[in-house]
């Protein structure tokens, strides 16, 4: 066992008054965060790992109490230490959605989790204090896709049309992202980011990078998940029955989109995201030595090149993308 791991075990033994507790690893995580469970009995605790010269707590900790102000189903912190970047945090169980999706789960899970995204978007004020998501920001996102996959991991050289293509189709992604209504984004709103849970399902985690932006950005990281696919025209069929959900609730004003303009708000926002994602994957394998999220990949970019399909505006990134697919 590891020196930090060593004094983790030690912190929660002295949290929890459990002189033999002994730390089991709960997830894996993309960043340089780890979990911890530690069980007694009945009793079961998650311990967070989050080095502070790495990870600045700060976020979890505001997301947490404003997701718990909503009612939303969060890990409560029951203890920290600030100094070491320890969290002794409630225990959501282990029942992933990704484990648990299937043809006679699927409606009832994406239906609670679209029920706390209403609730996340209809009540989370929009000066809660979280940072914007702007231009800025979300170019950078999409430059992973450029930097990390089509040069680092697959050693492609691009022409110069095809640089121009693909700075034009980041702008027109941008300008798409920042023409939808605000609101409260968790930003990775996902099956492997959900718990089911048997009471006030689902369990929502990693939510510390939380911003106000575009409305359909975690529908679509929900309905066209990196991790499992489902057929096109169900996805859209449940992004329509969001976007009347959204109007009940007050989210969407009636003038402010039909549901033509709402699907293509979802497309777009979902073809900026899976470059990031994209690029993210080829990160995590050539920077933090994590080669498990290269099998996404090809999923993720299907995502793309099969959206801008329908836009020809966004012919030179399918292009591209089929390019990036072929080299993969």
């Amino acid at each position: 066992m590891g020196e930090r791991r060593e004094r983790l075990q030690q912190w929660a033994r002295q949290q929890l008054g459990w002189p033999q507790a002994q730390l089991e690893p709960a997830s894996a995580d993309a960043s340089f965060r780890r979990y911890f469970r530690v069980r007694q009995r009945d009793s079961s605790y998650i311990l967070m790992d989050a080095p502070p010269a790495q990870e600045d707590c700060a976020p979890f900790l505001r997301v947490t109490e404003l997701l718990l102000e909503l009612g939303l189903h969060v890990p409560r912190i029951l203890a920290r230490d600030a100094e070491h970047g320890f969290m002794l945090l409630s225990d959501l169980g282990s029942r992933l959605y990704l484990d648990e999706l299937n043809e006679a789960t699927v409606e009832r899970l994406y239906g609670d989790a679209l029920s706390a995204l209403a609730t996340l978007q209809s009540c989370a004020p929009l000066d809660c204090g979280l940072p914007p998501y702007g231009r800025v920001l979300l170019l950078s996102e999409m430059s992973l896709f450029r930097d990390w996959l089509l040069a680092k991991h697959l050693d492609l050289s691009l022409s110069e049309a095809e640089e121009t293509g693909l700075r034009d189709s980041f702008r027109l992604l941008a300008e798409s992202a920042l023409q939808q209504p605000a609101v409260c984004v968790h930003r990775d709103f996902h099956s492997r980011n959900l718990m089911v849970c048997a009471n006030h399902n689902p369990g929502i985690l990693d939510y510390q990078d939380a911003v106000i932006g575009p409305v359909t950005y975690d529908l679509v990281s929900l309905l066209r998940d990196c991790y499992i696919a489902w057929p096109r025209a169900r996805v859209e069929r449940w992004a329509l029955d969001y976007f009347e959900l959204a109007r009940q609730r007050g989210i969407l004003r009636p003038d402010q989109a039909t549901e033509q303009q709402f699907l293509r708000w979802f497309d777009w926002m979902g073809v900026q995201r899976h470059l990031k994602a994209a690029g993210i994957f080829a990160r995590l394998n050539h920077r933090d030595a994590k080669p498990g999220y290269l099998q996404d990949i090809p999923r993720t970019l299907g995502y793309v090149s099969e959206v801008c399909a329908g836009y020809p505006e966004l012919e030179s990134l399918r292009m591209l993308t089929q390019r990036a697919l072929a080299a993969l």
